[in-house]
C-alpha cells in the first residue's frame, strides 16, 4: 500500500506531500488542483510503462508542465506585503515525482537537456534521476538502487575487483535519458526489487473515461471472454458482469445493484454468436431493458459496480470524478460500493459531489485530502509541519 505521494514542481503542486491511507477522498474547490493532482499520479504510473517522457511531452513538455510561479514563496508574499516578481532562478529545474509504501519506495526526477543546436528535440525532457529503496523514508543505507543520468548503481557486497565504492556495483552506463529503470533494468537476477515495483505500478487502474453516449460500447453486444478486469473505457462490460457472477462476488454485485435500484436485477444474455448482452430487470416493467435503453446514469452505475467488484484487485485503484452522470440518490450506494472495495484494494478517489463526500467522510479510515490554492499553488487544507509526512528528495550535494 501507499503510505505517501510527493511532488514537486508540476502544474500547480510547487511542493505537495500527501498521506495515504486504505481510502482517499481528494476534494477541493474547482481549480484547486484535483485534475492537477491525478494527472500527476498517471505519470507517475507511466514510468513502469516506459512512457514518462513522452506522456510528459504530449502536456506540452516541461515548460509547459512545470511549476510556473516563483521558485520560493515567502510568507510576506503570501500575507500580500509584498508581490510576486520574477526572480533569478537558483536551483536547476526539476520536476519531481516519488511514492513511498510499506514494502518499495520510488522516485524520479525530469529536467532538459543541455542546450545543443545539432539537434532539433534540444526541449525533450530527460530523466535525470530515479531511485528504488526499502521502507516509507529515503535514506542512504535503504537505498537498493539509484540512476543519475546515464549510471546506475545497485546494493552489492563488496567486489574487491570493482572501482565502485564498498557495497555498491554500476549496472549500466549507457542508459538512454529517455528511458526509465523499469524498461531497461527489469532483472530477476540482478535487480528483483524493479521487477517487483514495476509490476506493482503496471497493476495501478484509472478510471476516468467511461463512455456512457448512445454510441458507448457498452452499450452494444460484445464477444463472450472471461474479463476479470474491466477495460477502461467499459467496452467489455457485459464479459465483466458475467465473470464476476462465474469467479468473483456475485451477491455483492446484486447487492450493489438492488441498492440503488430496489427490486432490480441484471442478466447476461447469451446470443447464438457467442456475442453477450445486458438484460436488466427493473421492478414494474414487463420485459427487461438492454444495455443502449438504459439512461446514462445507470449504465455508468453498472460500470463502477463492475470495475469496484473486479474478480482480480489491483494495488491501487483511482476513480476520477465517479458522480458524473449519476443522479445524486445514486451516490450514498455508490459510496457503500466504495467503502467495500476499499477492503481489497487501495481506492483514490477525485470527487466534487457533496453528496458523496459526505458519505465516504462518514467512514472511519477515509483520508479526506482537502485541496486549495494559494497565489496558484495548490495546498492541503489543514496540513501543518506535524501532520506533514516526512519526505527527503536527497537532492545532489
Amino acid at each position: 500500500m501507499l503510505t505517501t505521494l510527493a511532488i514537486q514542481n508540476y502544474r500547480s503542486l510547487r511542493e505537495i506531500v500527501i498521506p495515504l491511507s486504505r481510502l482517499n477522498l481528494v476534494t477541493g474547490a474547482n481549480g484547486s488542483g484535483k485534475s492537477n493532482l491525478y494527472k500527476a499520479l498517471r505519470l507517475l504510473a507511466q514510468t513502469a510503462q516506459g512512457g514518462v517522457v513522452n506522456a510528459l511531452a504530449q502536456e506540452g513538455g516541461l515548460d509547459s508542465s512545470f511549476w510556473a510561479g516563483p521558485e520560493h514563496i515567502s510568507k510576506r508574499m503570501l500575507s500580500g506585503e509584498v508581490n510576486v516578481e520574477p526572480t533569478v532562478r537558483q536551483q536547476v529545474k526539476r520536476l519531481k515525482l516519488g511514492f513511498a509504501s510499506d514494502e518499495f519506495s520510488y522516485l524520479i526526477e525530469l529536467g532538459l537537456p543541455k542546450p545543443d543546436s545539432t539537434t532539433l528535440f534540444g526541449l525533450d525532457p530527460q530523466i535525470k534521476r530515479e531511485a528504488i529503496w526499502v521502507g516509507e523514508l529515503y535514506r542512504p543505507a535503504t537505498v537498493l538502487l539509484e540512476r543519475r543520468s546515464a549510471l546506475v548503481k545497485t546494493r552489492a557486497d563488496s567486489d574487491p575487483s570493482s572501482n565502485s565504492p564498498a557495497g555498491w556495483h554500476t549496472l549500466n552506463v549507457q542508459m538512454q535519458h529517455s528511458d526509465s529503470i523499469f524498461t531497461e533494468l527489469a532483472d530477476p537476477q540482478r535487480t528483483p526489487e524493479v521487477i517487483r515495483l514495476r509490476d506493482s505500478i503496471r497493476a495501478w487502474r484509472f478510471y476516468d473515461h467511461f463512455r456512457s453516449d448512445s454510441d458507448a460500447p457498452a452499450r452494444k453486444s460484445q464477444l463472450g471472454t472471461q474479463t476479470p478486469v474491466l477495460h477502461h473505457d467499459g467496452r467489455d462490460l457485459a464479459s465483466a458482469i458475467q465473470t464476476i457472477f462465474e469467479i468473483g462476488d456475485r451477491e455483492g454485485f446484486d447487492n450493489a445493484i438492488s441498492d440503488a435500484f430496489p427490486g432490480a436485477h441484471v442478466v447476461i444474455a447469451y446470443e447464438s454468436n457467442g456475442s453477450l448482452s445486458i438484460q436488466f430487470h427493473q421492478h414494474g416493467l414487463l420485459r427487461p431493458l438492454s444495455a443502449s435503453e438504459l439512461s446514462d446514469g445507470t449504465l455508468r452505475y453498472l460500470l463502477l459496480v463492475a470495475a469496484l467488484l473486479t474478480p482480480r484487485p489491483p494495488e491501487l485503484m483511482v476513480l476520477n470524478e465517479p458522480e458524473t452522470s449519476l443522479h445524486p440518490d445514486l451516490l450514498p450506494a455508490l459510496s457503500r460500493l466504495i467503502i467495500k472495495a476499499s477492503s481489497h484494494c487501495q481506492l483514490w478517489i477525485v470527487s466534487h459531489a457533496n453528496r458523496l463526500i459526505n458519505a465516504l467522510s462518514q467512514f472511519e479510515d477515509c483520508n479526506m485530502i482537502e485541496l486549495d490554492k494559494q497565489l496558484g499553488q495548490t495546498e492541503i487544507v489543514g496540513q501543518d509541519i506535524l501532520s506533514k509526512p516526512s519526505w527527503h528528495w536527497q537532492n545532489r550535494s
